[in-house]
């Protein structure tokens, strides 16, 4: 798609949580994800360190790759609508850092929207703007038909 298609799909946060099915889903209650900016082009959300840690104490490498998932689909979500859904097919992850408290922060830029795919690099920070983590996750975009009826 291009920018300017593209730029039709804008959502706010609200609004694109209430059109889902379960909402944010339980997972991300669970783990306290809050989306604090969403476009096809970018997605913002924060995690809390406490309740995702692994037995010594830091943030679980996969909390991290579930908030990186989290953005991916979202944003890939958002280019795809409205006559596409996004599914996950491809996640990797780097973890760089620990992190033991507080709030990590996920930014997720688009590397590219296509017709039938859309790939994301995410970048996982904490407090102090230390990278702790680098994922990329790649959507295949389905006809919405095929989920409805």
């Amino acid at each position: 798609m291009s920018a300017e298609e593209t730029a039709g799909n804008e959502i706010s946060i609200e609004d694109y949580i209430a059109q889902m099915p379960e909402g944010m889903g339980a997972l991300n209650d669970k783990m306290g994800i809050e989306l604090k900016e969403i476009s096809a082009e970018r997605v913002v959300a924060t995690m809390p360190v406490e309740g995702n840690t692994q037995p010594y104490g830091l943030l679980h490498g996969g909390a991290s790759v579930v908030l990186a998932e989290t953005l991916g689909s979202v944003g890939s979500a958002i280019h795809a609508h409205p006559t596409h859904l996004s599914v996950g097919v491809d996640i990797n992850a780097t973890h760089h850092r620990s992190v033991s408290s507080g709030t990590v922060t996920g930014v997720a830029t688009a590397i590219h929207l296509g017709r039938s795919s859309c790939s994301y690099e995410v970048v996982v920070t904490d407090e102090r703007g230390k990278r702790v983590c680098t994922s990329r996750i790649t959507c295949a975009l389905l006809p919405a038909e095929r989920f409805t009826g």
